[in-house]
């Protein structure tokens, strides 16, 4: 008898997908609730500081003056904390997605034509190279423009004087490969090893979401997501998904 045998029997914790899909679904509901709750009352927050500011509108003395700069630096924190809100929301409602056959392509195309005045101001061109007969992939078309908006936006703060990026896919196998390059300033090791860790950010008064959510969009289309870096070097994301069928996109 092999050493095998005498192991004693152990019983699993792990929980059926489907009840965990069940129970992801209640903390986002439950999520939603708390925020919505959160963004009325600073709803009421804000429109009393609004009041509270107009009355300090021209102050005379240097006492009203230092109210009103507090007031409104009270009114930038609510504003922060509404955005942030938003921003967990919809990391926390990543879910379920409405996936049907997309052209990626174009969808690229479209996203370009949309953020290229933007960078354009802020003397970044704007490349890409997807072929044009890539085969069609399931995406929930909003939910991944939305993931690769948020990557073309980090390239951006990342190259405060201008710079390059590069958006290319290629088909590897039976996955499409789609990589967002840029020529800014890159990152650390130690900056990369958290750059998925929520709430994480080296920019001020970021919210630290932008890059989770994105990979939480990426991997619940069953794809992966990448990221190469190097101080002064750039950086590159590689972005691959399945290039699967209906039957699959729906299971």
């Amino acid at each position: 008898m092999s050493a095998l045998a005498h192991e004693p029997a152990t019983t699993s914790s792990a929980i059926p997908a489907t009840d965990f899909a069940g129970r992801y679904q209640e903390l986002a509901e439950l999520a939603g609730r708390l925020i919505h709750e959160i963004k009325n009352h600073l709803g009421t927050l804000s429109l009393n500081l609004q009041l509270l500011r107009e009355e300090f509108q021209n102050p005379t003395t240097p006492r009203e003056r230092r109210a009103l700069q507090r007031i409104q630096q009270l009114q930038q924190e609510c504003q922060r904390l509404a955005d942030l809100s938003s921003e967990f929301l919809r990391f926390a409602r990543v879910g379920q997605l409405q996936r049907r056959p997309e052209n990626l392509a174009a969808l690229i195309q479209e996203l370009a034509e949309f953020v290229t005045p933007s960078l354009q101001q802020k003397g970044i061109e704007l490349q890409t190279f997807v072929p044009a007969d890539l085969p069609t992939v399931w995406l929930d078309r909003d939910l991944f423009q939305q993931a690769l908006l948020n990557l073309i936006l980090n390239a951006e703060q990342a190259m405060p004087h201008g710079g390059l990026i590069t958006v290319q896919a290629e088909l590897l196998g039976d996955s499409v490969q789609l990589s967002i390059i840029d020529t800014g300033e890159g990152m650390t090791a130690e900056v990369l090893a958290q750059v998925f860790r929520p709430f994480f950010s080296t920019r001020k008064g970021g919210s630290g979401l932008g890059l989770p959510i994105t990979r939480r969009i990426v991997e619940a289309h069953g794809g992966t997501i990448r990221i190469q870096s190097e101080p002064g070097r750039g950086t590159r994301v590689d972005i691959l998904l399945p290039t699967t069928g209906e039957e699959s996109a729906t299971a």
